[in-house]
């Protein structure tokens, strides 16, 4: 953490220090950094009650606390873990519109003259059942930092294999939208399909977001845990 300057709020100072360089879901990061403050104000009030200035107080209850660089690593690997769930749970939740889309298509009426909504319709299976697959191992990542936690370590590479499974399975939306798509443009049931589509779509958006950050919070913690001792 850098010097501070002449007047500044060395609490503050330390807290914002800290929350910029944590990465992770921001209810969880919000509590963990307003514990921190809370600690310190607490730490200070102590110190001002014994005869301290607040300045004088609060540079030494900051010194105490370690610097913001000694905190990051264990904090930054608790929020991958987070955004670990964040993610698989985002997954869980989304999967089920796939496989409705899937329910969808297979209600739509093609005419006979039509083989390309047919091939849409079967590329679109397929990527459910990719889905589907990122949805087991987001169940057994909810398990593994859940329940199962107290009594078994959580693998060091969950939260990545996590990451890029769901970005597969937002990969999978996508091509899925986009065969749905073209399905409603070409198909007889245009509106089921393109209903369908959305449905995949949104699924994407939801999915795609949480996995780019699961992504990000994995790699932090694997530089960390290279830089570490």
């Amino acid at each position: 953490m850098s010097a501070l300057s002449p007047g500044t709020d060395p609490i503050e100072d330390y807290v914002c220090a800290l929350a910029a360089a944590l990465h992770g879901p921001e209810r969880t990061k919000a509590r963990m950094v307003a514990e921190v403050r809370e600690d310190l104000t607490d730490a200070v009030s102590q110190r001002t009650r014994a005869g301290l200035t607040y300045q004088h107080a609060a540079d030494q209850a900051v010194r105490e606390f370690g610097t913001a660089d000694e905190l990051v690593g264990s904090w930054q690997r608790e929020l991958t873990i987070a955004q670990a769930r964040h993610t698989a749970r985002a997954v869980a939740l989304t999967v089920p519109f796939v496989i409705a889309c899937w329910f969808l298509v297979r209600q739509a009426d093609y005419g006979q003259a039509w083989h390309l909504p047919h091939t849409a319709q079967l590329l679109a299976l397929n990527l459910a059942g990719v889905s589907a697959v990122a949805a087991l191992l987001a169940a057994v990542t909810l398990a593994a930092t859940g329940t199962l936690a107290r009594w078994l370590p959580t693998p060091d590479r969950l939260p990545l294999t996590v990451a890029w499974a769901a970005t597969v399975a937002s990969m999978s939306m996508a091509v899925a939208t986009l065969a749905l798509a073209v399905a409603a443009a070409l198909g007889t049931n245009w509106l089921l399909l393109a209903f369908a589509g959305g449905l995949a779509a949104t699924s994407h958006a939801l999915v795609a977001g949480s996995a780019r950050s699961c992504r990000r919070c994995a790699r932090l913690t694997a530089a960390d845990g290279r830089d570490g001792p």
